[in-house]
Order: C-alpha cells, then structure tokens, then sequence
C-alpha cells in the first residue's frame, strides 16, 4: 500500500522526558526520528514544591524546554501535573494551573498525588513522621477541590476532558492511552515493555543486556506472561472504559460476557452516579470521582466466575 502523506499525518509517535534533560540537540535528533509528540513530567511550576517532591527540575527548566522543542518542530507536546504535592495550596495550585494553560500544550494530564507505601514519604505518612514533607500534603478534600478547579481552569482554556486525568485540544488525544482505555492489543519493543493480546499480557525482560543477549541469539526476549480469565477482563472493561467520559457501550459488554447488568444500572442512574443513553454508560463529569465505587457496584452485580 502506498503510503500518502495524510497517512504520515494521523500516525502519533510519542516520547516522554523531563525538562531538565531537553537541549537543542536531542529535540532535533527526536524529531528527525519521527517523533511529533512530547509528554513531560511536569508536575509543578513551583519550586519549593517540585524540591519536596524530590524532582530534579525547577520551573525555569520548563519555560526553556517548551521552545526548543517548538523550534524543533515538534508540534505536540503535553504537560503533566499533580494535585497534592507536598506544600501545595489552594493558591500555589491556581499559579501551576494558570502557567501551565498559558504555554499553550496541546494536552495536560492532572493526575492525583498517590502515596506509595513502598516509598519514603509513603512509609512516613504510615508512620506518622514529619520527614520529605509528610507533614505538608494537603488534605483529600483540598485535592478534591483541586482538581475541580483543574476540570473549570482547562475546559475555559478550550482543553476537552475525555478521560479521568487527561484534556486535550481537539484533535491532540493520546492515542496510545485511548488503545489501553479501550483495551486494543498492541506491541511494546524494547527492555521492559509490555504487550496484549486480549487474551494474554507479556513482559519483555527488564535487564537491556539480558533482553539484547535473548534477541541477539534468537531467543525469547519474554519474562512473564499472564493469562487474563474473563472475569479479568470484564474488570478491566469497567475500570479503563469507565475512565473515558465516553463511556463503555454497555449493550455491548452483557453479551459478550452474558451478564445483566439492568438492575443496578437503574439503581445507580437513579443515584446520579452513572448516565445511559441508549447502550452507551458512562459516569457524570462531576461525579468521577467516585468512579470506583460504581465500578465495584457493576461487578458485584456481574457475578462472573473467575
């Protein structure tokens, strides 16, 4: 087949990075191997709390990497940031959000600060210590209310909301995401990268020489495989689909599964939880906070074996 431009056009090829590592150099060398898209890990524009967050970067490393990237060519570049930092306020939240907005990313994620029982602050929070800024993380209302205030700030700005943590531009989706939300196979190449196949999930193995040893001698590059059962799967049906605001074609899933699923549908729209429109379910934009306690209602009710 022959491919036409158009066809190079809709092919989106992303790469994420810090903004402390961009230069000049790379970004060329990023662009000239076809890369159109650039996810940094942004996280904040202030800097005491980008230090208590222990990242490396400040908010100058931002402002000088978005314009090399431009200059580059690379037309497509998304923001990453996080409500719940350590020493993040209601006002510090409102300077990361109006920063962000003004250097006019294509897409930004607004992901929720999670704690990490396996890391230092995690293990501090437990413990109730005072150190890597336990002591200074905002409340679950307080990221509540930021995160509400993201969902106002980006849909003004002309950003669309069409999953949980991620706004858009028009046109400027992850389409990478959009295949794992919608559980679509794919392939990863490379050490440590993960594929599906419906059916199955596979791992290639994470040490890069032991995993360019495998390939180099014709053998399998594969660590693991996991089987994913059926009641898996509708899990996952529910708890990646339901995190689109596009919803999940319910119709659909009972008879791919052979479940019913009517009852507590009409029991949680009557709630105000979810919303149906003809086959199509989906959760209110402000109510998606609460997605896994509808997500946990619906599989109570599948009643799937595993």
């Amino acid at each position: 087949m022959e491919k036409t431009e158009d066809y190079y056009e809709v092919l989106q090829v992303s790469a994420n990075a810090d903004p402390e590592t961009i230069d000049s150099e790379k970004a060329a060398q990023w662009a000239a191997a076809g890369f159109n898209r650039v996810s940094f890990g942004t996280q904040s524009f202030v800097d005491e709390e980008l230090k208590a967050a222990g990242r490396m970067h400040r908010r100058e490393d931002i402002y000088r990497a978005a314009p090399i990237l431009r200059a580059a060519g690379i037309g497509n570049i998304s923001f990453d940031l996080i409500a719940g930092l350590p020493k993040q306020t209601g006002a510090s939240w409102r300077q990361s959000l109006s920063e962000a907005i003004a250097l006019g990313p294509e897409h930004i994620s607004i992901y929720m600060m999670e704690i990490d029982e396996g890391s230092r602050l995690g293990l501090e929070v437990l413990q109730s210590g005072s150190r890597y800024g336990a002591r200074d993380l905002p409340s679950e209302e307080s990221m509540a209310e930021f995160y509400e205030l993201a969902q106002s700030e980006l849909q003004s700005a002309g950003y669309g909301q069409y999953e949980i943590s991620n706004w858009a531009k028009p046109g400027f989706e992850s389409r990478h995401n959009l295949k794992y939300w919608r559980r679509e196979p794919y392939l990863g190449f490379g050490a440590g990268a993960h594929s599906f196949a419906g059916t199955q999930r596979w791992a290639n193995r994470h040490d890069a020489a032991a995993y360019v040893a495998a390939i180099s001698e014709g053998k399998s590059a594969i660590e693991s495989v996991d089987r994913v059962t059926l009641a898996l799967a509708l899990e996952e049906e529910f708890f990646l689909g339901l995190r689109q605001l596009s919803g999940i074609n319910l119709g659909r899933i009972e008879r791919q599964y052979g479940v019913n699923l009517s009852d507590k549908v009409e029991e949680l729209a009557a709630r105000g939880m979810v919303e149906k429109s003809g086959e199509i379910l989906r959760l209110p934009a402000g109510k998606l906070s609460i997605s896994n306690e509808v997500i946990v209602e619906l599989l109570r009710s599948a009643q799937i074996a595993a």
